[in-house]
């Protein structure tokens, strides 16, 4: 069986380590802050933190699809080598990144045939997008071929969930993620909404509580009803933006609450913390059902 490339984007995010253990080619999605380009070839540099400082310090932060030639050249140099590739993508119902990564897709099919490249839809972002690396690597190392490894993950996907508050609803909205009724509404009387990922991978409210506190209880009640009482998880991730405090608290929740194997816990790049601002922390697991299931058995 032909080992395959794994490709994921800077949307994606994976502690530095993981990502050189296993190979993981990464495409660096464009950052601005404040004008100043990060995050592509030949731009500055910032660190995690130092971008949160910045935002916190009223710095203002955009994002920009990645450049069809990055994404031609990418895929290129697989085909090239006759080596099978998937990449996992940032969700179509938040960019347009799926559908351009489609049309680059095809321009090198057209010139490479015989290639076999998988773009997958992650109908999510950041964790729950690691989360699909994390299982495309074992999938990978149990000796599936690049086919069969995204058909499984096509289905597999469905059934990541992923649970976050914010500090700030405001940064969702200039984003054009929210509307500005939500937005303002949740930033009185420290009122903290708790959001999931929908099935077509948007960005749905669905509750609001008062305090960090308690947002982090309702995520992990949100776990627990969401896996089998005698659930065994592999892996747990919880991500924040330059909140370890809250990351750290929700972690030992999570694993008073249910049996998990490893809980992992980073903090998220740039890229996604540019739409949700500092104090963002987040919950990303295998459920044992799926995003429509969950949906319809809580919210309708």
């Amino acid at each position: 069986m032909r080992q395959f490339a794994i490709i994921a984007d800077t949307s994606c995010d994976l502690p530095p380590e993981y990502i050189k253990e296993h190979g993981i080619e990464m495409m660096p999605v464009p950052l601005a802050l404040n004008d100043v380009e990060y995050n592509i070839e030949g731009s500055q540099k910032i660190s995690d933190k130092e971008f949160y400082e910045a935002l916190r310090n009223g710095g203002t932060a955009k994002t920009s699809l990645i450049n069809p030639e990055t994404y031609i050249n990418t895929f290129t140099q697989f085909a090239k080598q006759g080596m099978d590739a998937i990449y996992i993508c940032l969700s179509s119902g938040l960019s347009s990144t799926y559908q351009s990564a489609m049309l680059a897709h095809g321009q090198v099919m057209d010139e490479y045939p015989h290639s076999n490249i998988y773009p997958i839809d992650g109908i999510g972002a950041t964790a729950i997008n690691s989360m699909l690396v994390m299982l495309a690597v074992k999938k990978r190392d149990e000796g599936l071929s690049a086919a069969e490894t995204a058909a499984w993950l096509e289905e597999k996907k469905h059934s990541i969930l992923g649970f976050f508050t914010v500090d700030d609803l405001m940064y969702l909205h200039r984003g054009g993620r929210l509307n500005m009724l939500s937005a303002v509404s949740g930033a009185l009387l420290n009122i903290k909404p708790v959001l999931n990922v929908q099935p077509d991978g948007k960005l749905a409210l669905k509750d609001r509580v008062r305090g960090k506190a308690a947002a982090i209880k309702l995520m992990v009640k949100q776990l627990v009803r969401s896996v089998a009482p005698d659930a065994k998880l592999d892996t747990v991730l919880i991500i924040h933006t330059d909140c370890e405090g809250d990351a750290v608290n929700l972690a030992e929740i999570v694993k008073e609450a249910v049996y998990v194997r490893e809980v992992i816990i980073t903090m998220m790049s740039p890229v996604i913390g540019a739409h949700v601002g500092p104090g963002a922390v987040a919950v990303v697991f295998e459920a044992d059902v799926t995003r429509e299931e969950y949906e319809k058995k809580f919210y309708k």
